[in-house]
């Protein structure tokens, strides 16, 4: 088994199966109805793409793993999603962030993706990116919205931007595997196109008037498998029922 090409497939598999996870709470609990609908279907997406991951990641295996046990019964210190993923949901301005963030990211890597060398993976960045796209437009609109909104609103996003911020550099982290993925040709290095996401997201957080943190101490770890406090709770909901049912089958 190739380790680099399973070990990155994992990485990318869990930061799409936690994000979609944590949106999914966000059910029965969005502002409105139309933004509620959005907000699954973006879960969906994202939920979605795990999927097709895992089931990629299992055959990596020669499926001496399903796609569910990969998923669903790994331990904590298993799991290498990024970081931003796992933070709570907050009020709906840290949400929008936290997509927005992420979306944006994506949406670089998935246009250097779609050429991987790996077929499959650039079958799954081609279609996601379509998806994320939609995701990042959706986005971008709402923290315009709450940045040039009300008062509250404006200090709301401010300060979700603030205690998210330095989860951001994590995206653009490199370790042995990454190297080793990127000389492959499977995988891009992220370092590329690093200044043309900051700009974008300069210039759409100036429209919103608000201000980047500067002088942020930058959390990592996700690669090595550390994170936050938050994720142990997310696995322990996510996976109650596979765990006392392992060989059940939905």
């Amino acid at each position: 088994m190739n380790q680099a090409l399973y070990q990155f497939t994992l990485r990318l598999a869990d930061t799409h199966l936690i994000l979609g996870q944590k949106l999914s709470e966000w059910v029965g609990h969005g502002p409105f109805l139309e933004e509620e609908l959005a907000l699954t279907n973006i879960a969906l997406d994202h939920i979605g793409t795990a999927n097709a991951l895992f089931e990629y990641a299992s055959s990596l295996t020669s499926f001496e793993k399903s796609a569910d046990q990969i998923a669903f019964l790994r331990h904590e210190r298993e799991f290498y999603n990024l970081l931003i993923t796992e933070q709570p949901n907050g009020d709906y301005a840290n949400t929008i962030v936290r997509q927005y963030l992420v979306d944006s990211f994506f949406y670089y890597y998935l246009q250097a993706m779609v050429s991987s060398k790996d077929e499959t993976l650039a079958g799954i960045a081609q279609k996601s990116l379509k998806e994320v796209t939609y995701h990042k437009r959706h986005t971008a609109s709402w923290v315009i919205r709450f940045g040039n909104g009300t008062n509250e609103s404006h200090q709301k996003i401010q300060q979700a931007l603030n205690t998210l911020w330095q989860f951001t550099d994590e995206f653009f982290e490199k370790d042995a595997f990454d190297e080793i993925i990127i000389k492959q040709g499977i995988s891009s290095d992220a370092q590329v196109f690093k200044q043309q996401w900051l700009d974008e997201i300069t210039t759409l957080f100036t429209q919103a008037n608000i201000t980047i943190p500067e002088n942020v101490f930058m959390q990592t770890g996700s690669k090595k498998g550390l994170h936050t406090e938050h994720l142990a709770f997310i696995l322990a909901e996510m996976q109650a029922l596979p765990r006392m049912f392992p060989n059940d089958k939905w």
